[in-house]
């Protein structure tokens, strides 16, 4: 296929997210133009797997005729509602069934348009719940370096990824973040569950500094996806939580990564980390990445006493004309179906000791920094300088030729600086996760 003007109107007119500017109109992207189950194709006619899923999100792989014929016979029907004026049946069954797979009493969903605006909308419902409680002081977030919460101006400023933090403006006077939880960081003495103790001291230290009054939530994602698949310590998020609650202060856990099967349950705060979130904001899977959605989840406690005669005639004023899309209701709705009726959280709670080994094995390469995941999530972590680090510059050469070189022998990574990421379709078998492991082995290898 000759793309010879699609690369030309890429350059021109399509700014892509995280546009590195030295490079705006001068790019060569792979264009990927089809798909089916765990692979994509691209405009040469190769196929690929993908290792990340487009983007943490394609649960159920690819070329779904139900979802699609959901969505198409949706939009025939109803391709769209006013969320402000009128209700929806396909988008309230939608509701329901994400209420009824949530832990606890987190029952109110409120539909976004993504990630990024779920967690807006959390964290405005957070600052809306404490003015209606006549805390007009407690609005501080606490947040973790290393994490990503979106893009939108609010879920930016609890994003502790210092590069993406440099020239957009920030509400800074918002946000304080603890340190990095990667117990690769412990020093070279430190047992892990000392280490543990620190990170927990970190998040205490900070509410009392602050103030309690001050501090309205902690903002967590079980394990930090963009900020390189960064796994806590066992134990971490129960003992965070309780430090929160004593402090009142509450926690929203942000599963936009790990909800919807990633770490093989609906959702991993309660079933995988034994905690009950006050707020669960979640998207990607939602839908299975076929049509754009997220949602911010309330637990019934934190409506009851801000409603009713507590309410004081407010109205809590945020929203999107998309909120509870009918079209990406029905696919989200058509992907939970599928999702239970071929077993993919069991399938992914079985294949996961092999995905996890296979990850472990690269540790053994000289380039190889460290090999960590959880469920379907895995990192690889290189350096061309292990014991003393390499340059910015080298990261990215580095990240950029293995991502290179795996391309080529038919994988799609998430390369990111010097750190190959993996969160692949949950309907992945064994022998495709070989295929992606020898590949990215064998590139490792080359670039080495």
């Amino acid at each position: 296929m000759d793309n010879t003007n699609s690369k030309n109107w890429d350059n021109d007119h399509f700014m892509h997210p995280w546009e590195g500017m030295d490079d705006i109109g001068q790019n060569d992207r792979a264009f990927i133009e089809a798909s089916d189950g765990v692979y994509v194709t691209n405009d040469a006619g190769q196929k690929m797997l993908d290792g990340p899923a487009g983007m943490w999100c394609v649960q159920v792989g690819y070329g779904r005729d139900e979802i699609a014929n959901a969505m198409a016979e949706q939009a025939r029907q109803l391709a769209y509602f006013s969320p402000f004026n009128n209700t929806n049946s396909v988008a309230t069954e939608f509701a329901r069934e994400i209420a009824k797979r949530t832990p606890g009493d987190l029952n109110h969903v409120f539909f976004t348009t993504g990630g990024s605006t779920a967690v807006d909308t959390a964290l405005r419902f957070v600052h809306f719940r404490n003015n209606l409680l006549g805390k007009p002081t407690k609005k501080k977030i606490i947040s973790r370096q290393k994490a990503y919460h979106g893009s939108t101006y609010l879920a930016a400023a609890v994003s502790g990824k210092e590069r993406d933090r440099l020239w957009l403006d920030k509400p800074d006077e918002l946000a304080h973040f603890l340190p990095n939880v990667n117990p690769i960081l412990r020093a070279p003495d430190q047992s892990i569950e000392e280490f543990l103790d620190e990170k927990i001291a970190d998040l205490e230290n900070a509410i009392l500094e602050l103030g309690p009054e001050n501090v309205a939530a902690f903002i967590a994602e079980p394990v930090l996806a963009s900020g390189g698949v960064i796994v806590p310590p066992i134990g971490y998020h129960k003992r965070c939580i309780e430090v929160c609650h004593r402090h009142d202060v509450l926690y929203i856990s942000d599963e936009v990564v790990t909800a919807f099967g990633r770490l093989g349950h609906w959702f991993a705060s309660y079933d995988v980390f034994g905690i009950q979130p006050d707020i669960i904001t979640c998207a990607k899977g939602l839908t299975s990445g076929y049509a754009p959605m997220g949602a911010a989840i309330f637990s019934d406690r934190l409506i009851a006493d801000i409603s009713g005669s507590d309410g004081k005639g407010a109205t809590f004023s945020n929203g999107y004309t998309y909120s509870g899309h009918p079209v990406s209701a029905a696919a989200g709705l058509a992907s939970m179906q599928i999702i239970e009726r071929e077993g993919i959280l069991e399938h992914v709670q079985t294949i996961t000791p092999h995905f996890q080994e296979r990850l472990q094995n690269l540790s053994n390469l000289p380039l190889v920094v460290d090999a960590r995941g959880m469920g379907l999530m895995g990192c690889i972590e290189c350096s061309y300088d292990p014991d003393h680090g390499s340059s910015l510059a080298r990261d990215y050469e580095l990240g950029a030729n293995i991502d290179a070189k795996c391309q080529e022998n038919g994988l799609v990574l998430r390369p990111i600086i010097n750190m190959c990421v993996m969160s692949p379709p949950l309907v992945i078998s064994p022998d495709q996760i070989d295929q992606m492991f020898d590949v990215l082995e064998d590139a490792i290898g080359s670039v080495d």
